[in-house]
């Protein structure tokens, strides 16, 4: 009877802090990047294509790993080419019809592992040097800005 009180108990205190462990991530004040890539998709009226960096610093990295991957926006479905390379996130997206991108996915992870991610860094490096223009998105977290080497023309077809 005893071991049941404590059990119990120390089960409410388990779910006490998973609760308020969850709310305080509620409250980050940085978006994740996935919010950031659908927000900018969708300000842009779902662009055929487009391609920019946003800093680690200023999001929260929900898409860790991934590579190569379909994401739907509104009525659209993307293909992006995504790689970490510091101290940004570097997002190429074009508008394509879904297909299966596992294969792509786990073999440019094996090229990163196998380079041990320093053409990646180097590339970061040079962006730092290379970008030229930058905009904001709006996020449910507030305003993030994302960088581009040069200015895209909106409303472009290709």
């Amino acid at each position: 009877m005893v071991i049941g009180k404590v059990l119990s108990r120390n089960k409410r205190l388990l779910l006490r802090a998973k609760s308020l462990t969850t709310q305080i991530s509620c409250l980050s004040s940085k978006p994740t990047a996935s919010e950031v890539l659908t927000a900018y998709l969708t300000q842009c009226k779902e662009p055929p294509w487009t391609s920019y960096f946003v800093k680690y610093s200023s999001v929260k990295n929900d898409q860790y790993g991934m590579s190569n991957f379909n994401w739907k926006v509104g009525s659209s479905n993307y293909q992006i080419l995504r790689t970490g390379c510091f101290p940004y996130i570097k997002y190429h997206c074009s508008k394509k019809a879904a297909e299966d991108l596992s294969t792509s996915d786990k073999f440019m992870r094996a090229i990163k592992v196998v380079n041990l991610g320093i053409p990646c860094l180097l590339y970061g490096l040079a962006a730092t040097q290379l970008i030229r223009h930058e905009e904001i998105v709006h996020t449910s977290k507030g305003p993030v800005t994302i960088y581009f080497l040069i200015p895209e023309e909106k409303g472009s077809r290709y």
